[in-house]
């Protein structure tokens, strides 16, 4: 299972979300630390709860393991959301998802 810890998430934050050429992977960015930061106040944190991780599994996916790898489609991010929309709902959360 892919999992992306809390460094690994804010640094992508850092990497992506300041660029303007990056639509989908600064969104995919915010939205994931928003997930986590909702996580971490709501359970024993990212590292502990599954389900979160779980939701964000496709999420987790859109970002390059190296420099050279495709960028991600809007249409994948919208994808990716469902099951994090779905998990916010089946949950009450109240975190932020980013919109591409």
């Amino acid at each position: 299972m892919l999992f992306m810890n809390e460094y690994e998430i804010e640094n992508a934050v850092m990497r992506y979300s300041l660029q303007d050429d990056e639509p989908v992977l600064g969104p995919a960015a915010v939205t994931l630390r928003n997930l986590m930061d909702w996580t971490n106040r709501n359970s024993d944190g990212w590292a502990y709860w599954p389900k979160p991780c779980r939701a964000a599994k496709a999420l987790q996916r859109l970002f390059p393991r190296r420099w050279d790898d495709e960028r991600p489609t809007v249409e994948q991010y919208k994808a990716a959301l469902r099951p994090i929309k779905a998990f916010r709902t089946r949950q009450g959360a109240d975190f932020v998802i980013v919109e591409p």
